[in-house]
Protein backbone atom coordinates (compact mmCIF):
# COMPACT_ATOMS: atom_id res chain seq x y z
CA UNK A 1 0.00 0.00 0.00
CA UNK A 2 1.21 3.47 -0.81
CA UNK A 3 1.99 5.23 2.47
CA UNK A 4 2.86 8.63 0.99
CA UNK A 5 -0.74 9.52 0.20
CA UNK A 6 -1.54 13.19 0.53
CA UNK A 7 -4.77 12.80 2.54
CA UNK A 8 -4.54 11.04 5.87
CA UNK A 9 -8.06 11.82 7.16
CA UNK A 10 -11.51 11.85 5.66
CA UNK A 11 -12.07 15.46 6.73
CA UNK A 12 -9.01 16.60 4.77
CA UNK A 13 -9.94 14.42 1.77
CA UNK A 14 -13.59 15.43 1.35
CA UNK A 15 -12.98 19.05 0.19
CA UNK A 16 -10.58 17.73 -2.45
CA UNK A 17 -13.18 15.13 -3.46
CA UNK A 18 -15.83 17.81 -3.94
CA UNK A 19 -13.56 19.92 -6.13
CA UNK A 20 -13.00 16.88 -8.34
CA UNK A 21 -16.78 16.93 -8.90
CA UNK A 22 -17.21 20.56 -9.90
CA UNK A 23 -19.28 19.80 -13.01
CA UNK A 24 -22.98 19.46 -12.26
CA UNK A 25 -23.46 16.69 -14.82
CA UNK A 26 -20.75 14.63 -13.16
CA UNK A 27 -22.43 15.12 -9.78
CA UNK A 28 -25.77 14.07 -11.27
CA UNK A 29 -24.20 10.91 -12.68
CA UNK A 30 -22.74 10.14 -9.25
CA UNK A 31 -26.15 10.74 -7.68
CA UNK A 32 -27.85 8.39 -10.15
CA UNK A 33 -25.18 5.73 -9.61
CA UNK A 34 -25.47 5.95 -5.84
CA UNK A 35 -29.27 5.86 -6.00
CA UNK A 36 -29.16 2.79 -8.25
CA UNK A 37 -26.58 1.21 -5.94
CA UNK A 38 -28.95 1.65 -3.00
CA UNK A 39 -31.81 0.30 -5.12
CA UNK A 40 -29.81 -2.81 -6.03
CA UNK A 41 -28.88 -3.35 -2.39
CA UNK A 42 -32.49 -3.09 -1.27
CA UNK A 43 -33.73 -5.26 -4.16
CA UNK A 44 -31.14 -7.92 -3.32
CA UNK A 45 -32.14 -7.97 0.33
CA UNK A 46 -35.89 -7.98 -0.37
CA UNK A 47 -35.87 -10.55 -3.18
CA UNK A 48 -32.95 -12.68 -2.01
CA UNK A 49 -31.58 -12.74 -5.57
CA UNK A 50 -27.77 -12.49 -5.44
CA UNK A 51 -27.44 -10.96 -8.90
CA UNK A 52 -28.75 -7.63 -7.56
CA UNK A 53 -25.62 -7.46 -5.42
CA UNK A 54 -23.44 -8.15 -8.47
CA UNK A 55 -24.90 -5.05 -10.12
CA UNK A 56 -23.83 -2.75 -7.27
CA UNK A 57 -20.27 -2.05 -8.47
CA UNK A 58 -21.43 -1.83 -12.09
CA UNK A 59 -23.99 0.91 -11.45
CA UNK A 60 -22.03 2.63 -8.70
CA UNK A 61 -18.73 2.86 -10.53
CA UNK A 62 -20.17 2.89 -14.04
CA UNK A 63 -22.00 6.18 -13.72
CA UNK A 64 -19.24 7.78 -11.66
CA UNK A 65 -16.43 6.78 -14.03
CA UNK A 66 -18.32 8.02 -17.08
CA UNK A 67 -18.58 11.37 -15.30
CA UNK A 68 -14.87 11.47 -14.57
CA UNK A 69 -13.46 10.17 -17.82
CA UNK A 70 -15.80 11.96 -20.23
CA UNK A 71 -17.04 15.06 -18.39
CA UNK A 72 -14.53 16.14 -15.74
CA UNK A 73 -11.64 14.50 -17.62
CA UNK A 74 -9.92 13.60 -14.38
CA UNK A 75 -8.89 10.39 -12.64
CA UNK A 76 -11.45 8.99 -10.18
CA UNK A 77 -10.29 9.29 -6.57
CA UNK A 78 -11.38 5.67 -6.11
CA UNK A 79 -8.07 4.51 -7.57
CA UNK A 80 -6.01 6.15 -4.82
CA UNK A 81 -8.49 6.50 -1.95
CA UNK A 82 -11.07 3.72 -2.36
CA UNK A 83 -12.63 3.93 1.11
CA UNK A 84 -12.60 7.72 1.41
CA UNK A 85 -14.05 7.94 -2.09
CA UNK A 86 -16.86 5.50 -1.32
CA UNK A 87 -17.73 7.33 1.89
CA UNK A 88 -17.59 10.64 0.01
CA UNK A 89 -20.07 9.39 -2.56
CA UNK A 90 -22.59 8.78 0.19
CA UNK A 91 -21.88 12.10 1.91
CA UNK A 92 -22.26 13.94 -1.41
CA UNK A 93 -25.48 11.99 -2.09
CA UNK A 94 -26.86 13.00 1.31
CA UNK A 95 -25.82 16.62 0.91
CA UNK A 96 -27.56 16.69 -2.49
CA UNK A 97 -30.79 15.36 -1.01
CA UNK A 98 -30.69 17.80 1.92
CA UNK A 99 -29.77 20.83 -0.21
CA UNK A 100 -26.37 21.35 1.44
CA UNK A 101 -24.15 20.47 -1.50
CA UNK A 102 -23.77 23.88 -3.18
CA UNK A 103 -22.64 25.49 0.08
CA UNK A 104 -20.26 22.59 0.80
CA UNK A 105 -18.83 22.80 -2.70
CA UNK A 106 -18.10 26.52 -2.27
CA UNK A 107 -16.43 25.89 1.09
CA UNK A 108 -14.39 23.08 -0.43
CA UNK A 109 -13.21 25.25 -3.34
CA UNK A 110 -12.10 27.96 -0.89
CA UNK A 111 -10.36 25.45 1.37
CA UNK A 112 -8.49 23.76 -1.47
CA UNK A 113 -7.50 27.14 -2.95
CA UNK A 114 -6.21 28.31 0.44
CA UNK A 115 -4.08 25.17 0.77
CA UNK A 116 -2.39 25.77 -2.57
CA UNK A 117 -1.70 29.48 -2.09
Amino acid sequence: MNTDRKYKTFSSFYPYYLTEHSDGTNRRLHFIGTLLLIGCLVAGIVTGHWWWFALIPVVGYGFAWVGHFFIEKNRPATFTYPFYSLASDFVMFWQTITGQLNDELEKAKNEVNNRTT
